[in-house]
This record gives C-alpha cells, structure tokens and sequence, in this order.
C-alpha cells in the first residue's frame, strides 16, 4: 500500500470570520505565514513529495512548509465549491428558512449547496487523483478542511448523517493508507508539525 498524509492549509480572512470560502482564492492570514515560518513538516513527510490544491493558501502553505522542495499543483483539489454560498455566514444561513442550509456534518453524500458540489461531486475529481498516487510514491496533499473530509470520511466509513469520527486539526498531518486502486484505508494517528 502507498502511504499518503494530509495537512490543511493555513487559515485566511474569512476562516477567522467563519465565512464559507469554498473555491474563492483568499490569501492566507499575515499570523499564518509568520506561525509557518516557525514549523516544519515531521519525518518522513519533511522528504515527501508534496502536492497542493491550486489555490493560493494551500499553494503558499505548501511552499512554506516544502524546505526547498518543488511542490506540484493539482487542480482537482480545490476546495468543494460552497456555489451561491460562497463567502456566506454558516449562521446567516441557518437563521435563513430559505436558505435550506444545515452543517455538512448532516448532508449525506449527495447533498449540495445551490450552483455548488456535494461531497459525492468532490469525490468523483479526488478519487483519481489518489489513484494515480497509489501507482507512485508517498505523498504529502496539502488541500482544504473538506476535500480533507471527503477523504477521511472514506477512509472511516463516515456517510456524513452523524457526528464525524475524526477531528480537523491546524498544523496537524492525517497519515492514511491507500488500497492499489487509491481508496484511502487505515488512518494512522495524526502528528503535529514541528518547531523548525
């Protein structure tokens, strides 16, 4: 089995604001970039290739963090697209009794925001992504908190109807397994990145 990890980016504007980002391109927080340049990637991943979503905080996290290395950019793993909900207030639109808005926690895997994806849409571009990798090498993704969920939710058998069984955490790295056809598999425990 191939071994790949995951790291979220780094928070922006509207992480603080709890606004939902999905593929809007927000630079990463001025504390970001200065708490990165204090961290480093803990072995083996500080010798893995590292392959980030195109979007400028997963691309500058991923650049911060690669100690030199080329970082490789795949557009399949932009953040899940929010559609009209983008740049929205979770709590504005649960206030909203139009909106049909609930936490994704309670979606199922073919829910999705109005003009934007479900978790099963978000799958079906992952999904090669990670097939390619099981035919390569160990891979570090760096990517956004719920293309991170649509992984760890395969990897744990999670449909998205219950409270997750996995917690997100900042400057954390999930290692997982991948099965030789890319479905991640045994999650391994978290490890926190490391002072430089």
């Amino acid at each position: 089995m191939t071994r790949i990890a995951l790291l979220r980016h780094f928070p922006t504007d509207w992480n603080r604001e709890n606004r939902l980002q999905g593929q809007i391109d927000r630079p990463l927080l001025p504390e970001s970039r200065e708490r990165l340049a204090g961290l480093a990637l803990p072995p083996p991943w500080d010798r893995t290739p590292i392959l980030a979503s195109t979007l400028s905080r997963s691309r500058d996290t991923a650049a911060s963090l690669s100690a030199g290395r080329p970082v490789t950019e795949d557009p399949r793993l932009v953040e899940i697209s929010w559609g009209d909900w983008e740049g929205c207030l979770g709590e504005d639109l649960l206030a909203d009794p139009v909106s049909d808005y609930v936490p994704i926690e309670q979606w199922g895997w073919s829910r999705r925001p109005p003009n934007g994806e479900s978790p099963a849409d978000a799958w079906a571009r992952i999904a090669p992504v990670l097939a390619e990798i099981a035919e390569a090498s160990p891979t570090l993704l760096i990517i956004h908190r719920a293309i991170m969920r649509v992984i760890l939710a395969r990897a744990h058998g999670w449909n998205y109807e219950s409270p997750e069984p996995f917690k997100i955490k900042l400057a954390t790295v999930y290692p997982l397994d991948l099965t030789p056809d890319g479905m991640p598999t045994g999650p391994g425990e978290p490890v926190p990145l490391v002072p430089r």
